[in-house]
């Protein structure tokens, strides 16, 4: 699996603070390894070919899953998701 990062993943991930961006450092080991591990509970958002996972217990991030490359979209409270659904 590659993962790609989006300028606004990268953006957002700036704005977390030390201890949520370690916490999403695991997760995105996690997501490398096995895209659909138990642990990540990743979900597709309903009408989308975006997916969502837990960062943090507060923190979720989005994704899009094309072959072997995962393509990083956002990484934020729970608010991220109301916003990938209106895109």
């Amino acid at each position: 699996m590659k993962l790609v990062f989006t300028d606004t993943f990268r953006r957002d991930h700036q704005t977390l603070p030390a201890k949520v961006q370690r916490a999403l450092d695991e997760a995105l080991t996690f997501l490398l390894a096995h895209p659909r591990h138990p642990s990540l509970r990743a979900k597709k958002i309903q009408g989308t070919d975006i997916w969502y996972t837990r960062a943090s217990r507060a923190h979720r991030f989005t994704f899009q899953l094309e072959g072997d490359t995962a393509t990083l979209r956002r990484v934020g409270t729970h608010a991220i998701l109301a916003r990938e659904r209106s895109q």
